[in-house]
Parts: C-alpha cells; structure tokens; sequence
C-alpha cells in the first residue's frame, strides 16, 4: 500500500475537495491511499515550506513560494516529471495568470488547481433594503460606506494586497525597479485613499480576512457589500450561504482606471521529498484536469483553477453565477512578485500598512519603511 501526505488550508474550499478526490483517486486506484491535514489561512500564506515539506508529500500553496522553491530543494520541478502537453492543457485554460504565478526560475512548480482574486460581493436584498446599487466608482463606494454598509477584509497581508491594487488602478504597477516599491506619489495617494475607506468601514474590519467578511455578509445584516476580498465562490451557493451573495467586478478610480486585483487562488504542489512521486504526479494530474474540476472538486466545494469549470453552465447555475460575473476581474488581475525574499517583504510590510491604515502618521515614512523592506529582502534574497 502507497501513502501520501498532504496539507491543506481550513475552509470549506480548501479542505473538502482534497477529502473528496483523494478518496475518489482511491477507488480507482486501491492501491494508494491519500490523507489530508489542514491549517490555517494565515499559515497557508506565509508558513514556511521547508518545515512542511519532510512530512507531507503533498502542499497547496500560495504563488510566491514559487521563488523560494526556485533556489531551495523543497518543491519537485513539476515540468520534468508531467507530460508536456497536459502542461499545455493547464497553460491554455489557465483563469488569468493562475498557471504563469506558479513558473519560476525556469520551472513549475505546481499546478493551479484553484483560482481566486479580491473581487465585490453583496446581499441585493440588504441594498434594496437600503435604497443603494452596487457602487461603480471610489467616491460611490465612499458614500456607501459613510453609511455604514461596506465591510473590507482589514488584516495585514489584505490590506497590503489592497494597496497594491489602488496602487495599479492608478495606473502603476508596483516594483518596477528593485528598490522602490511604487513611487511616491502614487504611493501616498494609494495609501490615503485606503485608509479613508477603512476608516468607514464597518466596526471589526481590521480583524477580517475574507473569509471573516463572507461569513459576515451571509449571516448577518451589519453590511451589505464588500469593494475587495479575495472570492470563495461557496459564499454564492444556496445550499452553503444562509444567504447567497451575488459577485461581481471591481470598482473604476477615475474615467481611465478600474481597480486592478492582485492574484491569490492556490496551486497543488509535490515535496521534494516524496518517496512516492508517481503516485503523487497521478493524483495531481487527476486534480487538475478539467472534467475533475468542474466535477468532483467543484462539487465538494472548491473553487477550480481550470478555465473549463469557469465557463461550465452547471457550475455557474449552483454558484448564483459567480464564475461567470467574475472571470473578466480575474483575467485582468496582476501577478505579485515571486523572487526569493517576496514572502518576508510581504509579511512585513502588510504590517506597515496595516499600522498606517488603522494608527496613522506620517504617510512618506510609511512608504519610506517599505523601501527600506524592499531592499533589504531582495539583497538578501540574492546571497
């Protein structure tokens, strides 16, 4: 008998679908049996790989542990042990830039087997309520909330992929050099905009994570929308929302810019250490494939990675069509750096932000920090 380990996150979306293709991928293969643990969100974003990676064959990651696995033997090259035209399968029915985020240093390092990226939700019974329309723009978003009825996903590493995204929907893109973060007039603009809209948001909202701000809108009535946070399509099914919420695209910061996501979702990926690497490629590709995606693993709850699910009437039908009403804020969402050193940038740094959003003070000082952070991690990512 073949065993593997895997890990996972603590939701629905992350746990579920692993329990239900590992014990499907057991019946078809008796021979091999799979088990899941599970973690917390936050460990799924910044926990190291290399302390999981001698106990568990498999790992559901984040993107950016893709530049560590480039220069650590944690992560198995997935290009030199998967056929070449299933890679090109996934590459073409990629949701955006899912397959791309984990390829790096010349590898891949897992497969994008779920795909996410901060978009809006509501309750349209809440709003009518409330005689409001979903907000099209910064200022309606800001009269919305000086109402008292928009939550935001409020914790650090939140709240610095926020600012990343004011940061491009005002037109630049972070880290175009290697030693400044963005420049500082976009940045102060970005930072003030973000901190406005915290400020008004509903009581709590520095404690939220998403899942936190999902939970809030379907099972209560203090808010009725949220601008950004990472979706979980669960929150738009009838048979798991109290009260299903609608999704839907990101709002515009002038007449030329819409607000632009940074790219999260989860990749499936194989320890370098698995003694069992042929079993763990199958079970992998198995996950992956595009029939499994919009089947199984959209059944048992997940969010699937493969663009087939996305476009799947079914699935759009069982999930108040979030797929449909939120594939093109995928597409268009940008790709957080990968380089070796990214992941303490981000941890720190979502710290920073997450001081000047909720304490205030000085706004320079706060990007000033960030640059520092900036070249300090990439110096020593660099060694």
């Amino acid at each position: 008998m073949i065993e593997l380990r895997g890990i996972t996150w603590n939701h629905t979306r992350g746990y579920l679908p692993m329990i239900a293709t590992a014990q499907r991928f057991s019946e078809l293969n008796p021979n091999i049996a799979i088990h899941w643990d599970k973690r917390s969100l936050q460990h799924f974003a910044d926990y190291p790989l290399e302390e999981l990676v001698d106990k568990y064959d498999l790992l559901v990651i984040d993107h950016p542990f893709s530049g560590y696995a480039a220069t650590h033997d944690v992560l198995l090259p997935l290009d030199r042990h998967l056929p070449a035209k299933f890679l090109a399968d996934q590459a073409a029915n990629s949701v955006g830039k899912s397959h791309e985020s984990y390829t790096f240093g010349g590898h891949h390092w897992a497969l994008a087997t779920d795909a996410a990226t901060p978009i809006s939700g509501y309750r349209p019974d809440l709003l009518e309520k409330a005689g409001a329309q979903p907000p099209q723009t910064w200022s309606e978003l800001l009269e919305l909330a000086s109402r008292g009825l928009v939550a935001v996903s409020g914790i650090a590493i939140d709240s610095l992929c926020h600012f990343f995204m004011i940061c491009t929907g005002l037109g630049e893109d972070p880290f175009l050099n290697e030693t400044v973060v963005i420049s500082e007039k976009i940045g102060v603009c970005a930072l003030g905009m973000l901190r406005e809209l915290m400020q008004l948001a509903v009581q709590g909202t520095s404690k939220r994570n998403p899942i936190a701000v999902w939970e809030l809108l379907t099972s209560s009535a203090r808010a009725a929308y949220c601008p950004f946070a990472y979706g979980y399509s669960n929150y738009g099914r009838p048979r798991y929302a109290r009260s299903p919420l609608r999704f839907g695209g990101l709002v515009s910061i002038s007449e030329q810019y819409r607000c632009r996501s940074t790219l999260g979702g989860a990749g499936l990926a194989i320890s370098s250490c698995c003694k069992e690497i042929d079993a763990a490629v199958d079970y992998s590709m198995f996950v992956a494939e595009g029939s499994c995606q919009s089947g199984l693993y959209f059944d048992s709850g997940g969010q699937p990675g493969h663009r087939s699910a996305w476009l799947d009437p079914r699935v759009n039908d069982e999930s108040n069509n979030f797929f449909r009403d939120t594939l093109p804020t995928l597409d268009e969402a940008w790709l957080r750096p990968r380089w070796n050193g990214y992941l303490r940038f981000q941890e720190e740094a979502g710290a920073v932000v997450h001081q000047y959003l909720w304490n205030g003070g000085e706004v320079e000082e706060t990007l000033t920090r960030m640059n520092i952070l900036l070249a300090h991690v990439r110096r020593v990512g660099k060694q």
